[in-house]
């Protein structure tokens, strides 16, 4: 039996106000912090930030938001989604999680990754043609710190340890860390290398497309023997939105989501999105929007054919209103997830 838990993620995307213009990043913040504190409050499994250093996202820093969210919050999960590894200090990372963990009460986990954005690299002076070689030296080293003793390691991106500790330790001796996968068989079977979850991030078309990387990363744990127990949690992270009919939630959608989208495609030379691919997406593809029936099917169907043990909605995609996220996270929270739940025979 297959008994998965549930997240929402954000980015952190700048809305628009009633009258259509922009919302300044400090409100869009504030706004969610509530997101996070409805999230707990309907049963959400975990709440997951991303990082990006763009003007249509306002989380730079998600370990200082997720810190606003710990403080109103009880027993949701508080994770970045991904903390762009490349260009940042694996030390720095584990402390500033570690420190999360301690404010939450044993509820941090950070998600890694290379990212799909590359501004953090010239703002933190790194050089893009480094990328591959700096997320492989790095997330060496934070497996390393897991361990929560002294540290000696060294690598080609920065300087050696020699027996070096992070702190502040965690009370329960180790922060879970999960690798985020675009689809890479090289990056699957780095993650299962050094023992960590996998979070495939399925942006676009079937889900099933990925089970050869989810047998893949299997195969590699139990050949590799990095899981204690055999086996190692994948999830799936794709985006989405809910709402009371499918025709209101697509609606209501796709105006925001074909913005982000045209934006990101203008900057990558991709042709502007119509509302026959969004409304293929939405039937066949990976966007979960509809009513809460149809979104707990679709989530239901991805949990069966992959076999994960994660499924996270990044229920954020455009400039769309906080109030509109607000309905969807109540909407996930109290139908889609227990739905879920009876669709797969299994309890909260």
């Amino acid at each position: 039996m297959i008994s998965p838990t549930f997240g929402l993620g954000t980015f952190g995307d700048v809305s628009t106000d009633p009258s259509g213009a922009p919302v300044p990043m400090h409100r869009v913040l504030r706004a969610v912090v509530e997101q996070g504190t409805l999230a707990d409050r309907v049963g959400v499994d975990h709440f997951v930030l991303g990082e990006h250093h763009r003007d249509d996202y306002a989380i730079s820093s998600p370990d200082v938001v997720l810190a606003a969210v710990a403080a109103r919050t009880e027993r949701i999960t508080l994770a970045s989604g991904v903390t762009v590894l490349s260009t940042d200090d694996p030390v720095r990372v584990y402390e500033r999680f570690a420190t999360l963990d301690a404010l939450s009460a044993g509820r941090a986990e950070i998600q890694v990754g290379r990212g799909s954005f590359t501004e953090s690299f010239d703002l933190f002076g790194y050089d893009l043609a480094d990328y591959v070689v700096l997320f492989e030296d790095k997330l060496g080293l934070l497996a390393e710190l897991r361990t929560e003793r002294g540290v000696t390691w060294s690598g080609r991106t920065r300087p050696a340890l020699h027996g070096e500790q992070a702190y502040p330790p965690t009370e329960r001796g180790s922060l879970p860390v999960w690798v985020g996968v675009g689809g890479s068989g090289e990056s699957v079977v780095r993650t299962a290398r050094y023992g960590l979850p996998m979070m495939l991030a399925i942006i676009g078309g079937p889900p099933q497309r990925f089970s050869s990387f989810v047998e893949l990363f299997h195969t590699s744990v139990a050949e590799l023997g990095t899981a204690p127990n055999g086996r190692l949690p994948v999830g799936v992270h794709s985006p989405g939105f809910v709402a009371e009919s499918d025709a209101m939630a697509r609606d209501l959608l796709f105006p925001h989501f074909k913005a982000n989208r045209d934006r990101i495609g203008k900057e990558r030379g991709w042709g502007e999105m119509t509302r026959e691919q969004f409304e293929t997406e939405a039937d066949t593809g990976s966007l979960y929007v509809g009513s809460p029936e149809t979104v707990a099917q679709r989530i239901a169907e991805t949990v069966r054919t992959l076999g994960i043990d994660r499924f996270d909605l990044k229920y954020a995609n455009g400039p769309q209103p906080h109030a509109e996220l607000m309905g969807a996270i109540e909407l996930y929270g109290t139908e889609v997830v227990p739905r879920v739940r009876e669709l797969l025979g299994t309890e909260g």
